[in-house]
């Protein structure tokens, strides 16, 4: 078994994932899913403050009732084709570990409750792409939903350098 095998397998064993609730949102034609206990709200989309010498998926900062919020558009961080942002897209507003992250999504869908009996680990066989923010899979309907690891995905190295460049 590959280290991500090992680090699913734990994830989908954890007893605090017995049941949880997932707001769903989309980006392009795939479904993802993250955590509703790290969604803080959702917004539409305004302007942002760009920071010079910043990964290119930050978009920038906003000023959120006197936090700096980081804005991380995700099409950019998963290497999806750009968009012009129209009213459907939203921020999602994280708070995760005392930190407060705006996520850019296409449009949020749904809260899910799902099982873990309802949620499936990545295949071996999907090894030529990153899982390692991948908690599992789960179908709705006709169609798969990827669940992320947000807090996972936002503690990467690249925004620990947007975090270096925004303090100095």
């Amino acid at each position: 078994m590959n280290l991500n095998g090992e680090l699913e397998n734990n994830k989908m064993t954890n007893p605090s994932l017995e049941s949880q609730e997932f707001l769903t949102f989309v980006l392009g034609s795939e479904i993802y899913g993250i955590d509703i206990l790290k969604v803080q709200e959702i917004r539409g989309y305004d302007s942002v403050t760009s920071i010079a010498n910043t990964p290119e998926f930050i978009k920038g900062v906003i000023n959120l009732r006197g936090h700096i919020v980081p804005i991380v558009d995700l099409r950019i961080k998963f290497h999806l084709e750009r968009i012009a942002y129209d009213e459907f897209t939203v921020v999602i507003i994280l708070n995760m570990s005392d930190r407060i992250v705006g996520i850019v999504v296409d449009g949020v869908s749904d809260v899910l409750h799902l099982g873990v009996n309802e949620i499936r680990p990545v295949p071996d066989i999907v090894s030529g792409i990153d899982t390692r923010y991948i908690i599992g899979l789960a179908s709705i309907e006709d169609r798969m939903l990827i669940l992320v690891d947000i807090e996972q995905l936002m503690d990467s190295h690249e925004m620990a350098l947007f975090e270096s460049a925004a303090v100095i």
